[in-house]
Formats: structure tokens, C-alpha cells, sequence
């Protein structure tokens, strides 16, 4: 079918938040460091991990269980609140646009099949109605 058809608008909303939230997953690293004296090795396994965990999360989300994974990171992202108090609110609004994303999009999706298969089948309808025939 076209690519109308086929392209996800879920997909492309939930890869553009978590590449977002990548970017800010990646600035809590020096911060952890920095003012709540994470060992620089843990900060660099938890923010670099959940870092490219989000780019390769958004990069599968062609597969089902890659939206699980979000929620997942999601809840990460959350969890780094106990050592970054400002992550709790962070998180938490990341939350709130994955959720967004993830649930607006099944909608869209599902709409839009509504939509394309009441197209196609007012198009076979019309094909085999000649309003010229009539007219004789």
C-alpha cells in the first residue's frame, strides 16, 4: 500500500520522545557526578545506559514489546528522582508525553484503519455504479 498508509504515527511520536528524553537522560550524568556524588562509574552506567536505551528503544519501535521497554525506561527515568530530586519531576513529565504519545497514537492508528477500510469500500461500491448507464 502507499506510505500513507503504513507510516505510524505512534512510532514517530513515541521515537520523538524518547530521543528527547535521551538528551536529558545524558545531562543527568555530570549532575549525578557533580552534586549528588554518584561514583562516576555508576553515573556513567546509569546515565549513558538509560541514554542509549532510549535511542535504541525509538530506533525498534516497529516491534510491540519495544513500547513495553518505553514504559520501562519511563519508570527509570522516574526512579532517578532518589538520587536527582529534580528527575522526579522530569520523569515524571516524560511520563506524561510517552502516555501521550503511546495512547493518542494506538488511537490515530486505529482510526485511521477505520477510516482507509470505509474509504476502499465506498470506492469498490462507486466502481460498479455508472451514473452514465443510468441516465440511457
Amino acid at each position: 500500500m502507499s506510505d500513507e498508509r503504513t507510516r505510524s504515527p505512534r512510532r514517530g511520536m513515541c521515537a520523538a520522545v524518547l530521543s528527547l528524553e535521551a538528551v536529558v537522560l545524558g545531562l543527568t550524568t555530570p549532575v549525578m557526578v557533580v552534586i549528588a556524588d554518584v561514583p562516576l562509574v555508576t553515573a556513567l552506567l546509569v546515565g549513558l545506559g538509560l541514554t542509549v536505551a532510549c535511542v535504541l528503544v525509538a530506533g525498534m519501535l516497529r516491534r510491540e514489546w519495544a513500547y513495553v521497554a518505553g514504559w520501562a525506561i519511563q519508570v527509570a527515568a522516574t526512579a532517578l528522582g532518589f538520587v536527582v530530586p529534580l528527575m522526579f519531576f522530569l520523569g515524571l513529565l516524560f511520563g506524561a508525553l510517552w502516555a501521550t504519545a503511546d495512547l493518542l497514537g494506538q488511537r490515530i492508528e486505529r482510526e485511521r484503519a477505520e477510516a482507509f477500510r470505509a474509504f476502499d469500500a465506498e470506492r469498490r461500491g462507486e466502481a460498479g455504479d455508472d451514473p452514465a448507464a443510468d441516465e440511457g
